[in-house]
């Protein structure tokens, strides 16, 4: 026998309210059949999700991260769910886009803004996915064009590189290099870097760590975030400084400012992503216009089909220096 979506339903249901017979009811079932599928679920998994002894029951260890780790399913599930329904009731085409959270800080919502003025026929869906998570999305067409930083190494994606951002210094406010107008890798390396995400990788952090390698600066010290705002976060806090897109210093923080970095070539790229041979007349309008809008140049050392653009020109926020001194 194998798991069922039921299985999930039940388990979430007698998870969320803590009782067997409020789950039942929630369900719409006898409470002994609710038992019943629990039990089967437990001994398929070999172990053993919720403690009946407790008053009022309570998950285990292992319930409460079989909870979190299929939360993201169902819920995923109900949007597909409520995605078909609009899909039909509204006659829609739709357009699922995935992106990492770096990118909604830049040009990508301007893009979207556009799009959805432009196409409001088109029923378009947002997933917040690492850029390696994209290629498995699109494949199994969960979305059909994805936002990210790192090329991916798929004969069956598509990657065209829209822009190459520049990278900023995020230090804490009080920090001695705050007042410096723009920071050498050299002097970043001797400071605790917060690099992020801690998983799956590769991933950006190895962008930034390469990036320090390649001028032979390996930090002194690294930490590991999950997340863009948890490293804020943990530079706020003055345990370290990091390295973010130009476009993250756009969100103004007292405790966190952003310097830039001397060197050239400390960019990050944002880069689209697609199936190969994807012929669809709604994604094809959708790159038009982000050819349109985010320039697209070809670059000669990047192999044959692929899509480059020379460093992109960034309005920097305020707290951000700009007139940089060597």
């Amino acid at each position: 026998m194998t798991m069922e979506l039921r299985h999930l339903k039940y388990f979430h249901a007698v998870a969320e309210t803590l009782s067997f017979s409020r789950a039942a009811e929630r369900l719409h079932i006898a409470q002994p059949p609710l038992s019943r599928q629990i039990r089967q679920l437990e001994d398929l998994l070999g172990v053993e999700l919720v403690d009946r002894e407790s008053r009022p029951i309570a998950l285990t260890v292992a319930g409460k991260f079989f909870y979190e780790q299929t939360w993201q399913v169902l819920s995923r599930l109900r949007e597909i769910e409520e995605g078909t329904r609009r899909l039909v009731r509204h006659q829609r085409v739709w357009l699922g886009i995935g992106f990492v959270p770096s990118v909604m800080c830049g040009l990508l919502p301007q893009l979207i803004r556009r799009f959805r003025a432009v196409e409001p026929e088109v029923e378009t869906s947002f997933t917040e996915l690492l850029t390696m998570e994209q290629a498995a999305a699109l494949k199994l067409g969960r979305i059909d064009v994805g936002f990210g930083r790192l090329p991916i190494d798929d004969p069956d994606i598509e990657c065209v590189t829209l822009l190459r951002e520049p990278l900023l210094a995020a230090l804490p406010a009080s920090h001695p290099l705050a007042g410096r107008l723009a920071i050498p890798l050299a002097e970043l390396a001797r400071q605790a870097l917060v690099v992020y995400p801690a998983r799956p990788r590769p991933g950006y952090a190895d962008q930034v760590l390469e990036l320090f390698a390649r001028h032979g600066v390996p930090p002194a010290t690294v930490r590991e975030a999950n997340e863009m705002q948890t490293a804020l976060g943990l530079v706020a806090a003055g345990i370290g400084v990091a390295l973010v897109p130009a476009s993250v210093g756009h969100g103004r923080r007292d405790s966190v400012v952003f310097r830039p970095v001397l060197e050239a070539d400390a960019v990050s790229p944002v880069i689209m992503n697609c199936r190969r041979g994807d012929a669809g007349l709604v994604l094809a309008r959708f790159r038009a216009m982000a050819a349109e809008m985010l320039p697209l140049a070809i670059d000669e050392h990047a192999g044959a089909g692929a899509h480059h653009v020379a460093l992109a020109r960034h309005e920097l926020p305020d707290n951000v220096v700009t007139n940089v001194v060597t």
